[in-house]
């Protein structure tokens, strides 16, 4: 994901470090790891009383300012949340660019080794879903939206090297001849 945002950037000539940071930021750790601390009853059955509530409200917004590129200025008419880390949040600011950057530098996954880790994980997974009913969503969408995302596959150069809008339309072909 965060290739694509990097490619994005590259794209539209978008040199400005913060803005590329900030995009990452905001794609994976402030839209779901932040909901998942401030609402661990997502994903977890448990009650979260208002004591809780408050020390998880204090832990995503450490994690929120520990992903942001600005500089807050603290003083004694700061919120006390923002004063009990703030000695500690450059050093998770520090984590988060380590983390961008390692990521950054880690070899692409190929597209034969995604094919083969997604078929284990369907081969493992098997009984949990129903994938005729997956199927049929994923169908439903494509035919409600196909012309524009027979376009996006043209526009893309990934896309067309890989002939995804061939592949696609084959699909939807042998579908319509099945119904």
């Amino acid at each position: 994901m965060f290739d694509f945002l990097d490619e994005q950037a590259d794209k539209h000539q978008i040199t400005d470090a913060d803005v590329r940071h900030t995009w990452k930021s905001n794609c994976l750790p402030l839209r779901f790891w932040v909901n998942v601390i401030k609402n661990p009853q997502f994903v977890f059955d448990i009650h979260k009383n208002s004591i809780t509530d408050a020390c998880l409200s204090v832990v995503a917004q450490t994690f929120m300012d520990s992903c942001s590129t600005s500089e807050h200025k603290l003083g004694k008419d700061s919120p006390s949340n923002k004063l009990l880390y703030a000695k500690d949040i450059p050093n998770y600011k520090n984590w988060v660019e380590r983390y961008y950057s390692d990521i950054s530098r880690m070899p692409a996954i190929s597209d034969q080794d995604m094919s083969a880790y997604l078929a284990e994980q369907s081969r493992l997974h098997l009984s949990q879903f129903n994938s005729m009913s997956a199927l049929h969503e994923i169908y439903s969408y494509i035919t409600k939206y196909k012309d524009e995302i027979l376009s996006a596959l043209e526009k893309d150069d990934q896309a067309r090297r890989q002939r995804l809008r061939c592949k696609l339309e084959q699909v939807i072909d042998t579908m319509a001849l099945a119904s």
